[in-house]
């Protein structure tokens, strides 16, 4: 297999070529290549993790103990003698290098330098502390991606509350079944945003809010202007200029609560997922300055809401001293060209958006290497979904020829990444490059077997810092073992679908979908990539999603496309699209259905959910419709003749 691209001389200068020659200095370890790192990586958690913590510039109390393992895998403590504190990592540098770069859709652009956002969040922190807010109170944003978000959940860090963001796109019942189980004291919330050329107000929703959570503060930061017609609120920046002198850091255990993320809710009432400081810290630092390469002169940018974890995994780039771009908007407004003008603009050199948006790009018909420049981009990230084989070809021949694509998996569940990029390695079409340092990244069978070059479990075979320290309210720690250690007892399943790919120095992964979605036509296992892989490749289709059907003792493969404007769902059209699936993927892949459909129903984050469909198509009700964008969607798929025969 010929790659895509190679790492050059100016990789060799990387973070990693750093802490890779360090750690074969201090093992007395060859490590002459990169599955070499990786298994000494995971074999020596220890002198890992310590060098982690000293080469990433970690500050803090380390204590001399790194891990003390427990009898179960979720009960092994990392650091456990360490006191550090979120953002005090986060606002280490103090001089007027730009921190954070804030553009709306509107077109309002805000620069805030490093020196700024310490004393901006040194001021939510005293007014917090003030308002008798205590370390492991939770401070709750229902907020668009800006500048404000960025300072309140830095300043609750600073005084060791917990963080918690909603985007404003949950409707009011959507925010009630995340916030609603923890209980904010404080809830900070914008009073409208604009989304795809139109202004969203959202002050009823806030209200209503207000009414059903109680907290004891509510901070409102104007949309537009510098007041709010939001009742029984502060406004923000009166809030901040009657504050007090910032208070002490609170250093606190490497465990203490940082954040809590939602699991999607799409099966039953969302899972309250913490997550604690060291671990967030610790793994999201080595992603960004190792895997990713990124550092103090250095500018990124993903696209993400506050409600999905790449936000809190962006505003992480602050440790590395670079610039960290925050866009609040729709990424194709007014066109797909949109955040290719962003890079342009603004010098980015780290660009990640999601798979699902550089398909969109490819449909658009627009070719960035034409129509932008460029040249400050080195990397691009990807995640949300797979990053589709074509989408490769597309981003190497349409996009950049010389830019390290660097498709990364992971999750909420671990507020990081499994397998990502590296700048040491080659890209090849379709794969991701390597499973991340310290991660024990394996893919079994469903007898537990270790499986090369095939397709099972994804899984993580030993205890990492970035597990999630808990659930909210399971207090018996029954929830989380289920939804984590159920399937293989003492190990970490991820519920994704996947292989491992030998090659010569280190090996490759590729996710072929989510585990619980996957296809058992005639007993044979079938990831759903593999299908959207061929059909949304072709220009009639827009997009598509692919489920099983019980059907006469057996699983029948059904697939729902939404069109591109103009077409029919002809006999001619669907001949084209079991071809392409039978050619592209095998017989058992070709749907024994074909649908149309007008929208596809979507997570607020943008993830179609294959459960969701597979529910309504069988009769059964979707307990919770509120974790939908577009829960109205499941209509187009309830009562379907063609699948009664």
């Amino acid at each position: 297999m010929t790659p895509l691209w190679l790492p050059g001389e100016a990789q060799q200068h990387s973070k990693l070529t750093e802490f890779w020659e360090k750690a074969r200095n201090q093992s007395g370890v060859s490590l002459t290549n990169y599955r070499e790192l990786h298994q000494w990586s995971v074999n020596h958690p220890e002198q890992f993790w310590e060098q982690v913590w000293d080469d990433c510039g970690i500050i803090g109390e380390r204590g001399k103990t790194i891990l003390s393992k427990g009898q179960r895998f979720q009960d092994s403590c990392w650091f456990p003698e360490a006191a550090l504190n979120y953002a005090e990592n986060l606002l280490h540098r103090q001089d007027n290098h730009p921190a954070l770069i804030s553009v709306l859709e509107d077109g309002q652009r805000q620069v805030m330098s490093y020196s700024e956002l310490r004393v901006a969040a040194g001021q939510v922190a005293a007014q917090l502390k003030a308002a008798g807010i205590q370390p492991g109170d939770r401070v709750a944003g229902f907020m668009p991606n800006r500048i404000e978000t960025v300072v309140a959940a830095l300043g609750a860090a600073w005084i060791g509350a917990v963080w918690s963001s909603c985007s404003p796109d949950f409707g009011p019942s959507g925010v009630m079944d995340r916030f609603g189980q923890i209980e904010p004291r404080v809830l900070i919330a914008c009073d409208g945003y604009h989304y795809n050329g139109k202004w969203v107000d959202l002050e009823d929703r806030v209200t209503q809010l207000h009414e059903a959570l109680k907290p004891e503060l509510m901070i409102i930061v104007p949309g537009k202007g510098t007041s709010s017609r939001v009742e029984k609120a502060l406004i923000w920046q009166g809030w901040l200029d009657a504050a007090g002198p910032a208070p002490m850091f609170t250093r606190l255990p490497f465990n203490h609560p940082l954040f809590i993320l939602y699991s999607s809710g799409t099966t039953g009432q969302p899972k309250c997922i913490v997550h604690g400081a060291g671990g967030t810290l610790l793994q999201q630092t080595k992603e960004l300055q190792l895997h990713g390469d990124i550092g103090a002169e250095d500018t990124l940018f993903y696209f993400t809401t506050c409600g999905w974890m790449m936000w809190n995994w962006l505003i992480c780039g602050l440790h590395t001293g670079a610039t960290v771009v925050l866009y609040d908007g729709s990424p194709g407004f007014p066109s797909t060209a949109r955040l290719f003008d962003l890079v342009d603009a603004e010098g980015i050199t780290h660009l990640g958006t999601s798979a699902k948006f550089i398909q969109a790009v490819e449909k658009s018909g627009l070719v960035p290497k034409e129509t932008h420049t460029l040249s400050t981009l080195r990397t691009l990230f990807s995640t949300g979904s797979p990053l589709l084989h074509e989408s490769y070809d597309f981003l190497y021949q349409q996009v950049k020829q010389g830019l390290l694509v660097s498709s990364i998996s992971g999750g909420t569940d671990i507020i990081s990444c499994f397998a990502l990029g590296n700048p040491l390695l080659p890209v090849y079409r379709g794969e991701l490059q390597c499973p991340g340092l310290g991660m024990d990244v394996a893919v079994l069978d469903d007898q537990g077997n270790k499986l090369a070059g095939a397709k099972g479990e994804l899984v993580c075979l030993q205890p990492f810092p970035s597990c999630p320290v808990q659930f909210w309210n399971d207090p018996d720690g029954s929830r989380f073992h289920k939804a984590y250690f159920a399937r293989f007892e003492g190990i970490w399943a991820h519920g994704d679908y996947a292989e491992l790919v030998p090659h010569e120095h280190h090996d490759g992964l590729i996710i072929h979908g989510r585990s619980d979605a996957v296809l058992n036509p005639g007993g044979v296992r079938i990831g759903t990539a593999e299908i959207y892989r061929q059909v949304e490749t072709l220009e009639a289709i827009r997009e598509s999603i692919v489920v099983g059907q019980q059907w006469q003792g057996d699983v029948r493969v059904v697939l729902f496309v939404v069109l591109a404007e103009g077409e029919e769902l002809t006999d001619e059209l669907q001949a084209t699209i079991r071809k392409a699936i039978r050619e592209g993927a095998s017989p058992r892949h070709v749907p024994a259905v074909i649908a149309t459909v007008p929208e596809i129903p979507r997570t607020v984050s943008g993830k179609i959910v294959e459960l969701a469909v597979r529910e309504i198509i069988h009769g059964r009700e979707v307990s919770n419709r509120n974790a939908l964008a577009n829960p109205e969607a499941l209509a187009h798929f309830a009562d379907r003749v063609e699948l009664q025969a």
